[in-house]
């Protein structure tokens, strides 16, 4: 199977504006992005609304497609970019230009989900270590049927664990962490971003849910490794603190 990467990124950011251009550790946030979606894949481009980033990604030697600047989500704007590009892949990757760190193995994993023929969408998920990080609601959670497809995704803890304190509940069951990294067959893709959004979606505004809610099945690989996603100019100065510990 052939596989590509589209990294969605967009200038107008509400609380980071420019994202994708600032500076972490000598390359761009979204240079770093790009090489290492291309260190894995055969293919890999950015899908921008905005000239700035195009220019700068073709400057570097990447591949970059604009698309509209009315998309509602980024699997919106992948889709577009996969017609634009009019490509034969049989799956495409999602990974976000704020992940710099997304590691080679992570972007395996997803590759292997589509092993299984009756994969349609692949993520990924990862145990979650403390109970506080459990509760906090920008980590969504997921739950998973006994072969790796996923039953729900929310931003409430899932699932309630009945007669014990709360702050006890990760030593009664495994809590998985969901991180945003997609992959769809081709025309998945294309079906997925022409559906209108679903109540469930619209109450945890978690895009997932309307693949789920139109009986679309998403299978779960596990990684160990933590996402270093970056939505803040406070997250880039933690991402620096990272890169400099790992290249040490």
């Amino acid at each position: 199977m052939k596989f590509i990467a589209i990294i969605p990124a967009r200038y107008a950011s509400t609380r980071f504006p420019g994202k994708p251009l600032a500076i972490l550790g000598g390359k761009t946030v979204i240079q770093r992005v790009y090489e290492q979606a291309a260190s894995v894949l055969e293919e890999a481009y950015v899908a921008t609304d905005d000239e700035r980033i195009f220019q700068h990604v073709e400057s570097f030697g990447g591949r970059a497609v604009m698309t509209r600047s009315d998309h509602k989500s980024g699997t919106d704007r992948i889709e577009e970019a996969a017609e634009k590009i009019g490509t034969m892949a049989d799956v495409i990757i999602n990974i976000q230009g704020d992940e710099p760190f997304v590691q080679k193995s992570q972007l395996e994993t997803l590759k292997q989900l589509f092993n299984y023929t009756d994969t349609q969408i692949g993520t990924l998920g990862k145990l979650f270590e403390s109970a506080d990080a459990i509760m906090n609601p920008n980590s969504p959670k997921i739950v998973t049927d006994r072969r790796g497809f996923a039953l729900y995704f929310s931003r409430s803890v899932i699932p309630f664990v009945r007669g014990c304190e709360p702050q006890a509940w990760l030593e009664r069951f495994p809590f998985l962490k969901h991180l945003g990294l997609y992959a769809y067959r081709r025309e998945v893709l294309r079906e997925i971003t022409r559906l209108p959004q679903t109540p469930l979606e619209k109450a945890e505004s978690l895009e997932q849910l309307r693949w789920l809610e139109n009986g679309y099945r998403i299978r779960v690989g596990l990684t160990d490794i933590e996402t270093v996603g970056i939505d803040t100019p406070e997250d880039l100065q933690r991402a620096e603190e990272f890169l400099k510990r790992i290249m040490v």
